[in-house]
């Protein structure tokens, strides 16, 4: 039915323009307006639209049955039953702009109850799916188990394992490679920021900014590229080597272990990761920056400080509760990714902290559990709720915890 649309907005433009015109006729004879004839036109376009989508969405989920021809032809009636009420009510004394802007007001509510509701429904569809499997698994051994392996059988006669679903290596995992990447994308996205927003000349800040915030429009499948068939080669020939040189001597145990270094391991991820964090903290870092006030360095510099000094001790300390913030959110960021962890760091369960290891994170195995055919009832399959319910607190918490952070510490200028 998507071909009626066209019909339908050319319809709708004939009826602006015919109600805009027709109280442009009434002014003529000497009335006075209210509202402007475009406000007029507004309201019958409105009064033309509103009823004709009606009958479309009715007949799409009500009678999906109702053939093209008949919904194109209610469609038609019901638009220009209400071009023709909209007709007849337009006269210099009607309120259109108020009816017009009720119309508006109505349509930005929808949208947010709308976008509240799917909210709700998302929430509700994991908390229900997730209670399912907390109640074959208990949560303690979810939250501090050692042991991962979510595979079990199918059938009650099917011989196979019964499962593993201690969590604790996950989280373990998703741990380390978030604290590998913000060690990396922290303090390269503040001194950028602060070079962009204090030493950078008006040129460079104007050409380097838009190329950092292209940067971070990059899909993350393309970093998780570059991180498999670029840094993880270029990290196990480095470790390879150095491990090449000390086998045979005093260090002999930790050459054999760097001599079996793979690809795969949560420095490479953590470190691509923590290049794809760089836009993010030193956009909003320069942001922050920037908002405070021109008075402050002002007299900073009245008092004989330098401009390394008026950032250390006056730029810093008045942003850092916008800087804290953005670092937390790009935590957020760096903990719910999935294609950069899933390309360079495996999927071995490890409970380790080693960044030369291969670990695997709560989205990789969520990805992994809902990948093909899957049997709803087991508790592999709800294990993915469980995780992503753990995942939507966690980071739930965060973002809180930043936006408490902005709240509180926030300092007002005059």
């Amino acid at each position: 039915m998507t071909w009626l649309f066209p019909p339908l907005l050319i319809a709708a433009a004939v009826a602006a323009y015919v109600g805009g015109r027709a109280l442009a006729r009434r002014r003529q004879q000497g009335e006075r307006a209210h509202s402007r004839p475009g406000q007029h036109g507004a309201y019958a376009l409105i009064w033309a639209v509103v009823p004709a989508l009606a009958v479309l969405v009715g007949a799409a989920i009500l009678t999906p049955s109702v053939g093209a021809a008949a919904t194109a032809a209610g469609a038609a009636l019901a638009a220009l039953l209400g071009a023709l009420f909209a007709f007849s009510r337009i006269r210099p004394e009607l309120r259109a702009r108020n009816r017009v802007e009720a119309w508006i007001v109505g349509l930005l509510f929808a949208s947010s109850a709308i976008a509240v509701l799917i909210t709700v429904g998302i929430i509700a569809a994991l908390v229900f799916d997730s209670l399912r499997f907390f109640a074959s698994v208990p949560i303690g051994e979810f939250l501090f188990g050692t042991q991962w392996s979510p595979q079990t059988a199918i059938r009650a006669d099917q011989v196979g394992s019964s499962g593993a679903f201690g969590a604790l290596p996950l989280f373990a995992g998703t741990f380390l490679i978030m604290l590998i990447a913000m060690t990396v994308a922290a303090p390269v996205g503040l001194f950028a920021a602060i070079y962009l927003s204090e030493y950078a000349g008006p040129v460079f800040r104007a050409t380097v900014k838009p190329v950092l915030e292209v940067l971070a429009g990059v899909p993350t499948v393309v970093y998780g590229f570059f991180a498999a068939l670029t840094v993880g080669p270029a990290f196990r020939e480095f470790f390879n080597g150095i491990g090449s040189q000390l086998v045979g001597g005093p260090l002999d145990g930790l050459g054999q272990y760097l001599m079996l270094v793979q690809n795969q391991m949560a420095l490479v991820a953590g470190g691509v990761m923590g290049i794809m964090l760089i836009p993010f903290v030193s956009s909003l870092s320069d942001d922050i920056i920037n908002a405070v006030p021109q008075s402050l360095r002002d007299g900073s510099y009245a008092m004989g400080a330098t401009k390394s000094e008026t950032v250390k001790r006056v730029l810093l300390p008045a942003a850092l509760p916008g800087v804290a913030g953005a670092m937390l959110l790009a935590m957020s960021r760096a903990i719910g990714e999935t294609m950069i962890v899933t390309m360079a760091a495996g999927l071995a369960a490890r409970l380790t902290l080693n960044p030369l290891d291969t670990v695997t994170t709560v989205t990789v195995q969520i990805v992994t559990l809902l990948t093909g055919d899957q049997e709803f009832d087991s508790p592999k399959t709800l294990a993915a709720f469980g995780l992503g319910l753990t995942l939507f607190l966690v980071t739930l918490a965060l973002n809180i915890v930043a936006q408490r952070i902005v709240q509180t510490y926030r300092q007002q200028y005059d």
